[in-house]
């Protein structure tokens, strides 16, 4: 009964108006919002809409919560529902946003301090328990460069796609009709994954040029986390240099980025991203 009416709202408040100033501040601020065809930008505005109903802002560090904040955050988090079943980060109520990078609060040794202290600069977090941590200088400069593979908000919002099923390891819930085609997904993933990750951890110990950030040879979650961001603002170099790892996120994400650019816009346990 919950699930019915719960539905029944979500689906109202995707057919309610989308403020003009709000679409303003996408169509200036997050050139991927404008690369959409239409029909997608009406679907993102329509997630939009639900997520700033559903969760809660909170500044921190003196940080004012506006509507620029909280459109282009939400935008960037809805970019990875398109065209997919979602529950909306159902585990998810609150984002903090910080001004600036920030310390994490984390336990440390006092003869350690500066060491340990540099190691917990953060540009965001993402919290099995409810919670998106962001730094706005990086999140503003994620949405407005949208070419340069690195986007904290994505970043943190895949590792929330990643603990939907309770474990941070990499392997978000995949969709399939049934057991066998559930399975068959879970071993294609398993397989480009595991190589892939493999990859980037052998080359970025030899310090080759990767075209996926270092981070993601930490572990299996933060490489999944740097891939969806290499999928969509690098998606050309992905699909050229890492072609079945493309077609693993193109299936997952059922959108295809190498598309976007084709319409032209109408008017004007946490994980973390460390410094």
């Amino acid at each position: 009964m919950f699930g019915f009416f719960k539905r029944r709202r979500r689906a109202r408040l995707r057919t309610s108006a989308f403020p003009v100033t709000w679409r303003a501040i996408l169509l200036e601020k997050f050139p991927l919002f404008a690369n959409l065809t239409e029909a997608d930008r009406q679907e993102l505005q329509g997630h939009i809409l639900v997520f700033l109903d559903e969760k809660r802002f909170e500044g921190c560090g003196g940080f004012e919560i506006t509507d620029e904040v909280r459109v282009l955050i939400a935008a960037q988090a809805c970019l990875l529902l398109l065209h997919r079943e979602s529950d909306y980060y159902s585990s998810l109520r609150t984002i903090l946003v910080y001004p600036e990078t920030y310390v994490a609060k984390t336990r440390w040794r006092e003869e350690d301090e500066d060491t340990d202290r540099a190691s917990r600069a953060r540009l965001g977090e993402s919290w099995k328990t409810g919670a998106v941590v962001l730094a706005w200088s990086s999140t503003l400069a994620g949405a407005i460069n949208p070419e340069d593979g690195q986007n904290v908000t994505l970043h943190e919002f895949a590792h929330q796609l990643d603990q939907e099923d309770g474990a941070a390891n990499g392997v978000p819930p995949l969709a399939g009709a049934g057991v066998l085609q559930r399975y068959g997904r879970h071993v294609a993933w398993a397989r480009v994954m595991r190589a892939e990750f493999v990859r980037l951890q052998t080359e970025s110990a030899k310090g080759h040029r990767t075209l996926l950030d270092y981070y993601g040879a930490a572990n299996a979650a933060e490489f999944f986390a740097v891939a969806t961001e290499c999928f969509f603002e690098k998606p050309r170099q992905m699909q050229k240099k890492h072609p079945e790892l493309y077609e693993e996120l193109r299936r997952f994400y059922r959108q295809n980025p190498v598309a976007f650019g084709g319409a032209a816009p109408p008017g004007g346990g946490n994980h973390s991203s460390a410094t």
